[in-house]
């Protein structure tokens, strides 16, 4: 599915970064940033032009391959990975930051990825993550179809308890990014720090 939908000269999702993920740029450490189902690559340029080593994991290689294509555009190396984000292994205390933009997995699968990032992120390192909560179903201006694969952040709360959040709310927001995600969109933002 996600190799037909990114299949055309057109970045889907647009080429600027997503506008939580510039809102709280200042709080991201310039180090190794792991960008999870990271599609065209619009974040992953964004952090590696801010000077960051970025890697860009996501299931479509007609996507990554377009992410490679935006950073040469723009002067910048991400390095990327085609992988399975229910198989994928982000190691153990590797990581100054992970960020999470719109990435819906069913919720034992997001469960279980995000124990990993937990385990993943070094001490200090954070969270940054910006998901559609189960009301965008009523609203039907993109995400996933299905209730199981949004969130609210009482379950992010749950699952990364082990972290310090910083910031999370739910709201409605205006979301222009590309022609698949424009609208009113109700969505969770979360930026939580590991102790």
């Amino acid at each position: 599915m996600w190799d037909q939908r990114y299949a055309t000269a057109e970045y889907v999702y647009g080429t600027e970064p997503n506008a939580f993920l510039v809102e709280v740029r200042d709080s991201i450490p310039q180090g190794r940033v792991l960008c999870l189902a990271e599609g065209e690559g619009r974040n992953a340029v964004y952090l590696a032009r801010r000077g960051c080593s970025v890697l860009a994991v996501d299931s479509s290689p007609v996507g990554l391959a377009k992410a490679e294509r935006l950073a040469v555009e723009h002067g910048v190396k991400i390095e990327t990975v085609c992988a399975d984000l229910a198989a994928f292994d982000p190691g153990e205390g590797q990581w100054d930051a992970v960020v999470s933009i719109f990435c819906h997995l069913p919720q034992h699968l997001r469960r279980e990825l995000h124990r990993k990032v937990v385990k993943g992120l070094r001490s200090g390192g954070v969270f940054v993550l910006e998901g559609y909560t189960p009301a965008q179903l009523k609203l039907r201006t993109g995400g996933p179809p299905t209730e199981d694969m949004m969130m609210t952040l009482a379950d992010l709360k749950e699952e990364l308890a082990e972290l310090q959040f910083e910031h999370g709310t739910e709201l409605e927001r205006e979301v222009v990014e590309g022609t698949l995600h424009t609208g009113r969109g109700a969505v969770v933002q979360v930026l939580a720090r590991k102790p």
